[in-house]
């Protein structure tokens, strides 16, 4: 299994930044995927995550106080994607962004947590 991340960059504060990341490999379900990242000097936090919701409603979301009302998470369950919607950007969103998800792997495999290569994102300010 193997996630792939996309979107970071560089973007001037106030501004948006698209992330997506992408799972593959041997995959019979992904549960939960989220947003991890890790600003310059400082430990890996939670940034948004979402569960694997159901056929009608979609997955149920968790943000980081810091993040709420800027961010959305979101995901495309045909696609196995996690996306991350980042609007009014701060220069303290600066960091490296993880994806995560929680895969299974057969009908009988609880499931396996995941990591994809990070992607910077700089804000500029």
């Amino acid at each position: 299994v193997q996630l792939q991340a996309f979107g970071g960059g560089l973007v001037q504060a106030g501004g948006s930044l698209r992330l997506s990341c992408a799972a593959s490999g041997s995959i019979f379900r992904v549960n939960d995927m989220g947003w991890y990242r890790q600003p310059p000097g400082k430990q890996r936090e939670l940034v948004a995550s979402i569960d694997s919701g159901s056929m009608l409603i979609g997955g149920s979301t968790n943000y980081a106080e810091s993040v709420k009302g800027r961010f959305t998470i979101s995901r495309d369950n045909n696609k196995n994607t996690v996306y991350l919607q980042m609007s009014g950007l701060k220069p303290e969103d600066t960091a490296v962004y993880y994806c995560n998800a929680h895969i299974s792997s057969s009908p009988y495999h609880y499931g396996v947590h995941y990591w994809g290569k990070g992607t910077l994102v700089t804000v500029s300010s």
